[in-house]
């Protein structure tokens, strides 16, 4: 009963032992680890679709691009509306008037600029074809001929706008007034007309400092003289050539001559039949003299000041404005024109465009020599003076600005991330925007400011031609990197600006709008009418309606003309006026923020001073720390491409581009890329070979550079590819790596750890060369072998046994051995054609050393001792037993010593020895490189499971109907399957082949002579006994020259010449090994018996003589039968059990029975040629 009262689970143990417990701790774990690697995915897909990724716009990468410009709708009429008609005609004119001016000035500098700039580049001097300047001076005749028409028109519309001013301010008394002009002064208007003489001026001067355009020129013209002497040949018609030739001399004239500007000035302003009169017009002269002096005044305060921005451009206009001032009224202000010729000594030139300099002192003394007359030359020298005084500052402070500057820009990008990524509170928005319209105002104010000192300094340096020192260039060079710092900093953060920049217009315009409302309700409450009075009213009217609406160019303009108007009378209160002025100021600048921002920081002038881009790549390549900052460079020298695809003449702007694009490329390589190759690969060689006494690398010594920075940093983008100098870098040590292991397949172990050191420190992810690699005991190459089988052969000696070839002798303290192994690892880096080829060679040593001693043997003394022996046999053998005496042999050893010796105390028969050994030799090697191709085979076919039964992959791969291309692998991979199934199993028989070959030629009739050569075998045995004991005693000896303990070749070449002597039976008659042992055991017995005998006499010293005599007897014996054993060994190699007659009847019973043609293949020429595998 107590059965039932037991828990159902008593079966189970009750002891816990805790491993349940140990089990759900690990499955909770890999849960949780699961789960951390599960959640980084997610958030991994998230974070790349996620929009907040789109707060940072890269550069280089950028598909689409955010334009920030307000584009204008409506037309300047429709904008332009109030009730005083007249006012609404007169800002209507001066509005399209402007409008035109920006229009001409945006086409100068995009399309007319950098044509003339960009003419004769692309070409250097040393790759110009003749002919070629020709070609592209014609090219170019049509861009100039558009240039003439946008000259012509520039002109129509200074005219215009002298005309349109001088009849607003008209000093006659009788002609009616359009609005009364008293205290208007359409300061924008005059400025615009500055902007349009700076086009002109900036023509000129390209113009003036274009070396090769004048070049081209002169020579077209002498071009068009040529076929003006002979027109059928250039296929033109006369008539055609005249009118070609006046447009020639109209462009020369116009463009060429650089009076461009000079010809606008000399114009006539005075319209004969017109109703305005101009020259004579001292009210209009009086306000042009105006508007010049208080333009003059609100750029000379900023000059060179921390917060100018454009003055530097509107100083050009005013010296413009001056010179035409002078040509219209012939009248001078010396007051201005001396403040003019000071503010040169702040600004002692302006960059017109890209590299075009101007100096204003010299213009101002070319274009007014009136005036210049009146200035005396001290200061016209002292400003001249000021020029380079201004360089040498500017050089010394170089290095201080650049690092103050650093400083500014780096805070500044700090400020601009920090105010950007911040959520503005609602509370404090309009702190909060004007905040950022600060810090955007600022970015624009550095970014001009590092501008100036980059453009002045370089241009002035190029002008002046004079040298720059190279820490100048490192800072010009760091400045213009802040400067594509800025740019890259308002780009990244396009989003966030884009989204500032609205608000922040909207607020500025509030502020504008609560001014001016202030300033109408001053003017309604004044109760006197009049129409001065009513003109401001609608002035301040239409600003105010102009103001409410999107910030363009158009609006801001017509605000700026209307209030011109609308501040007379005092209708702003001073207090008033200039926070208005300063509104109105940044208001321009936000609008055209992202436009600024890119005029500002634009580079394209790099392109003229690429020759410090060298300097600048050392400097990178020095200070490898910092060396994210090359992505600025290149950002900047990229920004000259837009403007090159304005050049005319070359066939298209593609050759141009692709030509700097070589220049800049070939610089980057030479400069950094492969100084870094290099570097790096030795960094790499040096580290891996410390075991060797190298230069001293003490860090603390020789200092460090620590190059892995370099490849840290993302790829540079460039034209239309990236640099990627991880790649690059990893790609040159690959390819080294790979050439220099193909050249010298043992080093391949060295560079595998240079590949993973370089994985290791510089984190370059390497490819395996997979080349066969050799094992570090490769020992001498097949093909070293094959090459120099004559060296080889005397050099090696052979042991049968072991199939292994020991070095005779080596200058080391180790003896190379080569044995199977070595063979078939050569055989699987060559592949194994090269047994056939080995075989060759084989054979054409052998047919050497057979000539060598075919003469041996055919020599009189030889010849006559061999039959004389042979005689000798054959009458005594039935009293020796059948056996040779050992004697004789021995006597003919003696005999050939006495008919002399080498140098080196050998006789002719231990040359022969030695000769047969070489034979033996190569018969040895013959035979270990079929052994090896065996290895190598065998190894190779491991992998196929079963060798009886190999499927048919072609067959496979029809029936699943797979591609042409997989089939034919599939058959490829057959025959190498079929190649090493045959070569594994059978493998060729060399030794049958170089029997064949010889056989037939040693046992002719003509060679009667070999017949002799078993005779001289016994002899032969002697001396190699001797020889053989002598080289293993030197063994145990200090002095180991000639030492060593194996010979096989000689059994081998014996048993080889044998077989092809067919002497076997001949040889084996002789009984010669049997004679040796009964004479040795003959000589022991004696001995033994002696021993006994003396026993009993206790002579100590005749037994020791005993002892060793026995010793000896011994040594020879055992010498003797190792050498019948080896020749054994080799005579079964080649098949001893058969005569050649035996052999014959055997391939006739064989042919006959397999019914095939000819079996035998004796081949005369080269025995490897057969079917090899």
């Amino acid at each position: 009963m107590a059965v039932d009262s037991l828990s159902p689970d008593w079966e189970f143990d009750r002891f816990d032992d805790g491993s349940q417990k140990i089990h759900t701790e690990v499955q909770v774990k890999n849960y949780e680890k699961f789960l951390e690697e599960y959640t980084a995915q997610l958030q991994g897909i998230e974070e790349a679709l996620d929009d907040s990724i789109g707060d940072v716009w890269d550069f280089t990468l950028d598909p689409i691009a955010l334009k920030l410009l307000p584009y204008e709708q409506s037309s300047l009429l429709e904008l332009i509306k109030t009730d005083n008609k007249v006012l609404n005609k007169v800002i209507t004119v001066y509005a399209a008037l402007c409008c035109e001016v920006k229009k001409l000035k945006y086409e100068a500098e995009t399309k007319f600029y950098n044509g003339l700039l960009y003419y004769g580049e692309g070409v250097s001097d040393t790759s110009m074809v003749e002919g070629e300047s020709q070609i592209q001076m014609g090219r170019f005749i049509s861009f100039l001929q558009e240039l003439s028409c946008f000259v012509s028109r520039c002109f129509e519309v200074v005219v215009n706008m002298v005309h349109q001013l001088a009849a607003l301010y008209n000093s006659n008394k009788s002609a009616t007034k359009i609005i009364e002009s008293t205290g208007v002064h359409f300061q924008t208007v005059y400025e615009h007309l500055g902007e349009l003489l700076v086009v002109l001026i900036t023509l000129d001067e390209i113009m003036e400092n274009h070396a090769t355009l004048k070049d081209h020129w002169k020579m077209y013209k002498r071009l068009l003289k040529s076929v003006h002497h002979n027109p059928a040949k250039f296929a033109i018609p006369e008539e055609k050539l005249k009118p070609f030739e006046k447009l020639l001399m109209k462009l020369e004239g116009q463009l060429l001559d650089s009076m461009i500007f000079q010809a606008c000035v000399d114009q006539r302003f005075d319209d004969p039949g017109g109703d305005v009169s101009v020259s004579k017009n001292s009210a209009f002269a009086e306000e042009f003299a105006y508007n010049i002096r208080t333009i003059f005044a609100n750029v000379e305060s900023k000059l060179g000041e921390p917060s100018e921005i454009d003055q530097r451009d509107k100083y050009t206009g005013v010296c413009g404005l001056f010179v035409l001032h002078f040509h219209i009224f012939r009248t001078v202000d010396k007051k201005i024109y001396k403040s003019l010729l000071d503010a040169c000594k702040k600004v002692p030139a302006v960059t017109l465009a890209a590299n075009i300099i101007w100096f204003p002192d010299t213009f101002l003394i070319n274009k007014v020599p009136a005036a210049a007359k009146l200035v005396d030359k001290k200061s016209i020298q002292s400003i001249r003076s000021s020029r380079d005084a201004y360089l040498q500052q500017k050089a010394q402070m170089l290095m201080k600005d650049m690092q103050s500057y650093y400083i500014f820009v780096t805070s500044w990008m700090m400020k601009m991330e920090s105010i950007l990524s911040k959520e503005p509170k609602p509370d404090k928005l309009s702190e909060d925007l004007s905040n950022r319209c600060n810090i955007f105002v600022q970015g624009i104010l550095y970014a001009y400011s590092i501008s100036t000192i980059v453009k002045t300094t370089m241009n002035i340096y190029m002008s002046m031609q004079r040298p720059m020192t190279k820490t100048s260039v490192k800072a010009l060079c760091r400045l213009v990197e802040l400067l594509k710092a800025v740019e890259h900093t308002f780009h990244r953060r396009s989003l966030v600006v884009a989204d500032s920049v609205s608000h922040i217009t909207q607020q500025l315009q509030s502020q504008a709008l609560a001014s001016i409302s202030t300033a109408k309700k001053r003017v309604i409450s004044d109760k006197k009418y009049s129409e001065q009075r009513l003109d401001v009213l609608s002035a301040l009217v239409l600003a105010e309606n102009t103001l409410n609406g999107p910030s363009t160019k158009e609006r801001r303009l017509v605000v700026s003309l209307a209030l011109s108007v609308g501040t007379q009378m005092k209708t702003f209160k001073d207090e008033e006026l200039l926070p208005l002025q300063l509104v109105l100021k940044k208001l321009d600048l936000i609008s055209e923020l992202r436009e600024r921002v890119k005029v500002q920081c634009d580079c394209s002038f790099l392109y003229w001073h690429r020759t410090v881009f060298p300097i600048y790549l050392d400097d990178v390549y020095e200070n490898a720390v910092d060396a994210a900052r090359i992505h600025y460079m290149f950002s900047a020298l990229r920004d000259c491409v837009p403007t090159m695809l304005h050049a005319k003449h070359m066939e298209s702007c593609d050759q141009l581009l692709e030509c700097y694009d070589t220049e800049i490329m070939e610089i980057l390589n030479e400069h950094l890329l492969d100084k870094l190759c290099k570097e790096i690969e030795k960094d790499l060689r040096l580290s891996v070979h410390t075991h060797l006494k190298l230069d001293d690398r003490n860090p603390f010594k020789v200092g460090m550079k620590d190059l892995s920075h370099f490849f840290s940093l993302k790829p540079i983008r460039f034209f239309n590819h990236f640099i990627d100098i991880k790649a690059y870098v990893t790609h040159y040590l690959d390819k080294t790596f790979y050439n220099l292991t193909t050249v010298a397949l043992h080093d391949w172990a060295t560079y595998s750890e240079m590949r993973n050191l370089a994985t290791q420190r510089y984190g370059l992810v390497m490819t395996e060369a997979h080349l066969p690699s050799q094992t570090l005991e490769q020992g001498l190459d097949v093909l070293e072998i094959m090459r120099n089988i004559h060296v080889f052969v005397s050099r090696y000696l052979y042991n049968l046994n072991n199939q292994i070839f020991i070095e005779r002798t080596s200058n080391n303290k180790h003896l190379n051995t080569i044995n199977i192994r070595h063979i078939a690892n050569s055989i699987r880096t060559h592949g194994t054609g090269i047994m056939s080829t080995t075989v060759n060679f084989t054979y054409q040593f052998l047919r050497k050393k057979f000539y060598i001693f075919s003469q041996f043997m055919y020599d009189e003394h030889i010849k006559s001792r061999l039959i004389k022996d042979i005689r000798f046999f054959r009458e005594t053998k039935d009293q020796t037993d059948q056996k040779y005496p050992f004697e004789r042999a021995e006597k003919f050893n003696r005999g050939i010593r006495k008919l002399g010796l080498t140098p080196d105390g050998q006789s002719y028969l231990d040359q022969f020895r030695q000769l047969i050994s070489q034979i033996g030799n190569a018969m040895g090697y013959v035979r270990m490189i079929r052994s090896g191709g065996l290895h190598c085979c065998s190894s190779a076919i491991r992998f196929v499971p079963d060798l009886e039964d190999i499927v048919n992959f072609e067959e496979l791969v029809k029936e699943e109907g797979l591609s042409e291309e997989t089939q034919k692998a599939a058959s490829q991979l057959d025959c190498v399957l079929g190649d090493l199934t045959s070569n594994s199993a059978e493998g060729t028989e060399y030794f049958k082949m170089l029997v064949g070959v010889f056989a037939p030629e040693f046992r002719s009739v003509k060679n009667m002579h070999l017949r002799n050569f078993y005779m001289i075998v016994p002899p032969l045995a002697v001396n190699f006994v001797e020889h053989s004991i002598s080289c293993k005693e030197k063994l145990s000896k200090k002095n180991k020259v000639g030492a060593a303990f194996t010979d096989d070749g000689f059994a081998m070449g014996v048993a080889y010449i044998l077989k092809l002597l067919d002497q076997y039976q001949e040889f084996d008659s002789l009984h010669w090994f049997q004679a040796v042992r009964e004479k040795y055991m003959k000589e022991m017995n004696a001995v033994v018996k002696e021993q006994n005998v003396q026993s009993t006499s206790q002579d100590e010293k005749l037994m020791q003589t005993m002892n060793l005599t026995q010793k000896r007897l011994d040594i020879y014996l055992q010498e003797f039968e190792l050498l019948y054993f080896s020749l054994s060994s080799a005579r079964i190699f080649f098949r001893a059990d058969k005569t050649a007659a035996e052999e014959t009847q055997e391939k006739k019973d064989r042919d006959e029975v397999a019914k095939t043609g000819p079996g035998s293949s004796t081949i005369e020429g080269s025995p490897g040629e057969t079917s090899t595998k």
